[in-house]
Order: C-alpha cells, then structure tokens, then sequence
C-alpha cells in the first residue's frame, strides 16, 4: 500500500519554522515510527507523516 498518515499539522508561519514538526518528528522516530516532514504547499503547511505500512501501524 502507498498510504500516508498524517500525524500531526504545523503552521508554515509560525515564528519557528519547521523546527517543532521536526521536534515531533524525532519524537515520533524514538518511538519506533518512521516519521518525516513534508510541506504541504496547498495549505502552508508542514506535516509530520508516516508512509505504507507503518501509516497503517500508526492508525491503528
């Protein structure tokens, strides 16, 4: 399956940039997901997601 599952959602503006969706992310990654950040250009977003299977992990 080529799921993705979003985690969580941070504002592009926001006076940190990226770095708390990257704090997230590593979080996540310590908890045995494999989490990245992406940039959701439609929404000025970035998104901390987990791909294929472990999408389906993480819904679960």
């Amino acid at each position: 399956m080529n799921g993705r599952t979003v985690l969580e959602c941070f504002p592009a503006g926001g006076p940190r940039g990226s770095w708390p969706a990257e704090e997230f992310a590593q979080a996540r990654r310590s908890e045995g997901l494999a989490a990245e950040v992406v940039m959701d250009l439609a929404t000025d977003a970035f998104l901390v997601i987990v791909r294929g299977d472990a999408a389906i992990d993480a819904a679960a």
